[in-house]
């Protein structure tokens, strides 16, 4: 059976301890330390010696009848003061013949410390209560290691599995109860599992909640360090976790030395899951699923600007995402970079609303094909948006453009940056591609040619098109004399029964070609 947190019985405080059967027979009455009785019973100890404070580690409750105390008021307040620099959970005085009542020394000492005292009205055996706590406290130990060793097993089963970053998180979630969040050194956050509503609550707090990670634990927020070899380069946090603290960083240490090896045995870097937080979350906006509302938390915490902002989508296509993120640190633009399918990446852009756009957008276009050498790298824009929620309509806006010009940019004069106006009637019928009765359409004008045997003339007829019907340049990309091009286009014409002199026939092969190519895509 799988130890879950659910299993577990709750830490054991002072107030816990108080409420046992066997306390309760001694007729417990706390008189001084009320507000501190949350306290955690790390053990309990029975002890008459008045330094006893010296022996102690913290945490411990100390059970005693204060025979060495009688008399001596000064020992009685130093006695206290003793368990307080010793950090103990609380003293049980039980009351008899050295104390037929709560000394008022010892109480006010108690008092003034923080520290919780208790007396108990009726004789009581300190060993049961010694043996009822210590039993509980070897159980709670048990399971912890219990749990610990569980963890361990099944994320150590997952990363031998292949399982991706999210996979983990996701069980350390289903362990914990609570949200789990990993992020670098810089806060970004680089990858979260839970319920939705409870990390959509944690992330929009995130600014406040990630001072708070790198200070004092508290509040249920535990975390622990990633890394190895001497450098740290993230942490992974308990968000509200409800469990007592020890178990909670248990849990936290088998979820960051599995998430160590995970990165280990990837191979790859931090950056890598920073490159993956960027592509679910641009999928997720561009996909339309989760509207966009819901995603801002996320882009925030990825550390994208989103308040007063001006976006700007752009889709990339034969562009290396770590090379346009490291274009954007070196033009100083802010944005997320993630690679989507088919072989374009996705660059969101977030600009201050009093700069430029357009200007930034063709800058940035420029430089990467300017880096690009002789490969044609083909930037795609959607118009500026200065509302979060028209980002995704940007994207596939942007999307679409792209997958647009995808088969012509060798033949085409583009700009910088291409955009829907750019595209004419590509875009269009890269739209309609599925309709059937475009599809039969386009295989009943290109019948004679849709044949592995006639690839190259078919090629030859998409240049042709596509540079407006001139047949210098076209035989000049084909690297073909003009007479041997004339031959290819008489054999064209042949093939499909058409005069590619005449507008109108040429235009209905073309739009065929251009319906046909978007359907191969």
């Amino acid at each position: 059976m799988t130890i879950t947190l659910d299993s577990l019985e709750p830490a054991l405080s002072v107030r816990q301890v108080l409420t046992l059967e066997r306390v309760l027979a001694g007729e417990p009455e706390v008189v001084a330390g009320a507000s501190h009785l949350d306290r955690p019973v790390r053990w309990v100890h029975v002890a008459e010696a008045a330094d006893v404070g010296v022996m102690l580690s913290g945490g411990e409750m100390i059970l005693t009848t204060g025979v060495l105390l009688a008399g001596d008021e000064e020992k009685q307040a130093e006695y206290v003061r003793s368990l307080h620099r010793a950090e103990a959970a609380a003293v049980v005085l039980g009351l008899g013949r050295a104390f037929p009542a709560a000394p008022a020394v010892m109480r006010r000492a108690a008092e003034r410390c923080g520290l919780p005292m208790v007396v108990l009205h009726r004789p009581f055996p300190f060993a049961e209560l010694t043996e009822e706590v210590q039993s509980r406290l070897v159980r709670r130990k048990f399971a912890a290691v219990s749990l610990s060793e569980a963890v361990r097993t099944e994320l150590t089963a997952l990363i031998t599995a292949g399982a991706p970053l999210q996979r983990l998180l996701d069980e350390v979630a289903r362990h914990s109860a609570c949200p789990v969040v990993v992020t670098n050194l810089a806060h970004r956050v680089l990858g979260t599992a839970g319920e939705r509503p409870a990390v959509d609550d944690v992330l929009r707090d995130w600014e406040r909640i990630a001072r708070q990670a790198g200070g004092t634990e508290g509040d249920g927020w535990i975390r622990a360090e990633l890394g190895g070899r001497g450098e740290r380069w993230g942490r992974i946090l308990l968000c509200g976790y409800r469990g007592d603290t020890a178990t909670g960083r248990l849990l936290a240490d088998r979820a960051a030395e599995a998430l160590v090896l995970h990165r280990m045995l990837g191979g790859g870097a931090a950056c890598s899951w920073e490159e993956q937080s960027a592509q679910s979350l641009l999928t997720d906006l561009a996909s339309g699923v989760v509207p966009a509302r819901q995603l801002l938390p996320r882009a925030r915490a990825a550390g994208l600007p989103v308040n007063r902002r001006t976006f700007v989508p752009l889709v990339v296509r034969d562009g290396d995402t770590a090379r346009l993120d490291r274009l954007l640190r070196l033009l100083g633009l802010p944005g997320l970079v993630a690679e989507l399918a088919d072989g374009a990446t996705a660059v969101l852009l977030s600009l201050p609303r009093d700069q430029d756009a357009d200007a930034l957008a063709a800058h940035f276009a420029t430089r990467l094909r300017s880096e690009s050498g002789p490969a044609r790298t083909v930037v795609a824009a959607a118009d500026p948006r200065v509302a979060w929620d028209d980002v995704p309509a940007g994207l596939r806006e942007a999307q679409h453009v792209a997958d647009a010009v995808a088969d012509s940019t060798a033949v085409l004069d583009l700009p910088p940056v291409v955009r829907l106006k750019d595209v004419h009637l590509r875009g269009l019928i890269r739209l309609l591609r599925d309709d059937p009765h475009v599809q039969s359409f386009a295989e009943r004008e290109l019948d004679g040619l849709l044949c592995e045997a006639e690839e190259d003339l078919l090629s030859v007829l998409r240049t042709y098109l596509a540079t407006g019907r001139n047949k210098s340049r076209t035989a000049q990309l084909h690297h073909v004399s003009r007479p041997a091009l004339y031959r290819r286009l008489e054999a064209i014409q042949v093939r499909l029964g058409v005069d590619l002199d005449d507008f109108e026939q040429a235009a209905s092969v073309h739009i065929a070609l251009l319906a046909h190519d978007a359907q191969q895509q």
